[in-house]
């Protein structure tokens, strides 16, 4: 009998843990940034399978249907749901392949720049010395450049292309990790850990990417994150500018400056591309905001 009893109270112990573990689950669940995460995964599923689930080739001119409406407006129709363009464009076509523009660029700078940055971090906080020295002043440097002036100077130069807008972003983005990532790393440095390592007699670089390189992780997927957003505003002003991506290839950048001309008679040319813009770029900050929060041991002691 007492062994039953105990089996129950067992069970019901068991249930009650079960129940609370789901609990704390859903309540996990309701503070995650659920609108932004659905957007960026929008944006990079669009982004990705864009030329297969674009309704009408965004190249394809089509002068029967120059500046058509958005479908709800009088003269609009289904066949294009957002409108088009001067040239009879589909506007939806060419918001989800300039997507792919963007996630091209985003990711490709975001990856790039944040290895380069962590690695000059690394070097630059755990060797210290006249390396520190050196490459703080060349971060330094690059950070006291004007961001997007020097961005519009050098594409300039360089003259328009994806390529190009890559390279000039990794050039004056990977400062902005290693000045950020090296504080952590001098942080770690610290830790006893790594005096062990040291004492047992472990190289520097197994030190710096086995010791180090997991303990500032969380740091440069929040930096990353951030950086994202801003990527993404500036290729679409170098694209509006005519600096960026060219013509006639999509990007929402261009798109809105293809619009500025129409903004009176044809709102929607603009519009979409700059509401896209607004819309993953706050999704990257707000996720960014949500990561610091949840991966700073800072604010979890809050």
């Amino acid at each position: 009998m007492s062994i039953s009893v105990q089996s129950t109270a067992v069970d019901g112990t068991s249930r009650q843990e079960s129940g609370a573990r789901l609990w704390a689950m859903v309540l996990h669940a309701r503070e995650l940034p659920l609108f932004s995460i659905g957007l960026l995964l929008l944006f990079v599923i669009t982004g990705i399978f864009g030329d297969f689930i674009s309704p009408h080739d965004p190249l394809r001119t089509n002068l029967r249907a120059v500046l058509l409406p958005p479908f709800w407006e009088e003269t609009g129709t289904a066949t294009y749901l957002l409108g088009t363009d001067h040239l009879g464009r589909d506007i939806l076509s060419r918001l989800i392949c300039g997507a792919g523009v963007s996630i091209e660029v985003g990711f490709s700078v975001i990856i790039v720049a944040g290895l380069l940055g962590t690695l000059v971090a690394l070097l630059s906080g755990y060797i210290g010395g006249r390396i520190d020295a050196a490459l703080m002043r060349l971060c330094d440097i690059v950070l006291s450049m004007p961001y997007l002036m020097v961005a519009i100077v050098l594409a300039a130069v360089l003259g328009p292309s994806k390529e190009n807008i890559i390279i000039i972003l990794i050039v004056l983005g990977w400062a902005s990790y290693a000045r950020v990532l090296r504080g952590e790393v001098l942080r770690v440095k610290e830790g006893d850990f790594i005096r062990l390592a040291v004492i047992a007699g472990a190289s520097p670089v197994r030190i710096m990417f086995r010791h180090i390189f997991p303990n500032i992780v969380n740091t440069l997927i929040i930096l990353a994150t951030l950086q994202l957003g801003m990527v993404i505003i500036t290729e679409a002003s170098l694209s509006f500018l005519g600096l960026g991506v060219p013509v006639p290839e999509p990007a929402w950048g261009s798109m809105c400056a293809e619009g500025r001309g129409y903004i009176y008679d044809a709102w929607w040319i603009a519009f979409w591309p700059g509401v896209a813009i607004m819309l993953v770029v706050l999704s990257c900050n707000f996720l960014g905001d949500w990561l610091r929060i949840r991966l700073d041991p800072k604010f979890r002691q809050i």
